[in-house]
């Protein structure tokens, strides 16, 4: 047989060639939209990697976006790692400390820059060690005022390269992307990808969708496209033809929903938070959707309430799971993997599993003892993975990746989950979230999945609180659903007929907004910092 390498810059070669006209559209900050198809990207694509090599761009060199989803990041996704250097996409989210950490830790050589986003880089560009340059994606005519002698214009990089290249037949090995975790433990960590690991998780994602990444579908990725590479779709889109939507910055419930509507999007992936907003944009202006036939909800784990809210829509509801260290997608349950013959509220809490492996990825469950777990569907263990598109070990830190690995060298997630016979995984908490009380472990996932139906909750956490018998109790946080009287008895008295009598909280806390992560998953690191010290009224 022939042997070719698995390359990123063959995937926009195809994309141009079979799916030329299917659309990429953009919506910017200023609510401008520009659209064109696979062809005409992959001629600015090429233009653009004339540009990097002309600014001195090397293989191996570290590039950073700072960037929103967009055409010109979907470009330097590919024009960086086609010619053999690493796109090295930022959260702006991340805390000043954060940043500075994985910009210098990086080594990165340039920065790409929204021109939004701008001010953050100005403030943290004294304190970076390796910045050449800085590069904002403007036209020249739109260039923003700065005080960095170093700005550049991206438009003007482009402009007289030509628009073919011979991309260098690289080794599939080479590192292409890198990303970093949101650091919720100490200082975040580098996860390398290959054009390999790429690759393969690009096609493995699309036999995962089971039909629902196809020519005949509109993608929109609500994940940003600097948070794992915004699940990989920017890969698997060009190959099957699925044409595209990048809703830019603005990412709240009437901006998605309006967008949504108006390029006929069929199929979206993001986070619950994302979702909790669109469907409260829905549900107050009395709306629907005429076009959107299926969202794919990860990052963190979701409520039966909103896959029914979803699905009151004639929505179908998919749910993913993986993490930065696994490309990310690690399992999915698509519609076709649901068992035949469940109807209405059963079918929907089967989809809160996480589905099954993706090909490629082997999961299994381990107990506190290192044995295997049954897969018997109730039997806890933690996650641990291994395949062709988890991480071998974190960029340039062999500490965290020696702890990071089992002695067979499976990669420990943190997840707490059960499988059942059939190999469908589902998550009952992260190991760190986990309350033990009395002996017992509560799931604080399925707790305020549980406080979540009752109507005056629109945002539950649940979090361990010490207690002098018990050793934990759980205290559970809510955000009140607008226009509804919050009442601790009430919600007490619901939980009490929805879980086990020692899951019940022993305490509700109100507040106004939840802290979230850079990544919009709720933030419980912060919930146990605001509530260090707090006095249950049982003690």
């Amino acid at each position: 047989m022939m042997e070719r390498p698995l390359l990123i810059s063959s995937i926009i070669d195809y994309a141009a060639l079979v799916h030329t006209d299917r659309q990429i559209v953009s919506r910017d900050a200023a609510g401008r939209i520009h659209s064109y198809g696979y062809g005409d990207a992959a001629k600015r694509i090429a233009r653009l990697a004339h540009g990097l090599v002309a600014l001195g761009v090397r293989p191996g060199d570290r590039i950073a976006t700072v960037a929103w989803n967009d055409y010109r990041h979907f470009e330097l996704y590919y024009a960086i790692s086609g010619i053999g250097a690493v796109c090295h996409t930022v959260n702006p989210r991340l805390f000043r400390d954060q940043l500075i950490h994985i910009f210098n830790h990086a080594e990165d050589r340039f920065i790409f820059v929204d021109p939004t986003l701008l001010p953050l880089v100005e403030g943290l560009a004294p304190d970076l060690k390796t910045i050449e340059g800085v590069v904002a994606l403007a036209d020249t005519s739109e260039m923003p005022d700065s005080a960095m002698g170093s700005l550049q214009c991206y438009e003007a990089l482009l402009e007289g390269q030509p628009e073919t290249i011979d991309w260098p037949e690289l080794d599939e090995r080479t590192a292409a992307a890198l990303c970093y975790t949101s650091g919720t433990t100490g200082n975040p960590k580098g996860a390398l990808y290959s054009h390999r690991s790429t690759v393969l998780h690009a096609l493995a994602s699309i036999t995962g969708h089971d039909g629902w990444l196809t020519p005949h579908h509109v993608f929109m990725p609500v994940v940003p496209m600097f948070h794992v590479c915004a699940w990989g779709y920017p890969y698997a889109c060009p190959i099957t033809g699925a044409g595209m939507v990048m809703p830019g910055p603005k990412l709240d419930g009437a901006s998605l929903y309006d967008l949504m509507e108006s390029e006929q999007v069929t199929l979206a992936a993001g986070v619950p938070t994302l979702w909790n907003g669109l469907m409260e944009h829905v549900r107050k202006n009395g709306a629907g959707f005429s076009s959107l036939k299926g969202i794919v909800c990860g990052g963190a784990a979701a409520s039966l309430q909103l896959v029914k809210d979803i699905e009151s829509h004639g929505v179908e509801f998919i749910h993913g799971w993986g993490l930065t260290e696994t490309s990310p997608i690690g399992a999915a349950g698509p519609p076709g993997a649901i068992p035949a013959g469940l109807e209405g509220e059963e079918r929907q809490r089967y989809k809160l599993k996480q589905g099954r492996p993706m090909f490629g990825v082997g999961i299994k469950l381990v107990d506190d003892d290192g044995h295997a777990a049954p897969h018997d569907g109730t039997s806890p263990g933690q996650v641990l993975l291994r395949g062709n598109t988890v991480i071998s070990g974190y960029f340039d830190n062999p500490e965290a990746s020696k702890d990071a690995f089992d002695a067979d060298g499976w990669f420990r997630t943190g997840d707490i989950g059960v499988m059942d016979a059939d190999g469908r995984l589902q998550l009952t908490d992260r190991a760190k979230d986990l309350i033990k009380s009395g002996g017992e472990w509560i799931s604080s996932i399925d707790l305020e999945n549980a406080a979540l139906g009752h109507p005056a909750v629109a945002v539950a956490a649940a979090i361990a609180i010490p207690h002098p018998k018990w050793d934990e109790r759980p205290l559970l946080v809510v955000v009140p659903t607008e226009g509804q009287d919050a009442d601790k008895d009430s919600i007490l008295d619901y939980l009490r007929g929805a879980v086990a009598k020692l899951w019940v909280p022993d305490d509700i806390v109100f507040i106004d907004e939840m802290p979230l992560t850079a990544t919009g998953k709720v933030s419980k690191r912060q919930l146990r910092q605001r509530f260090d010290g707090y006095k249950l009224p049982t003690v």
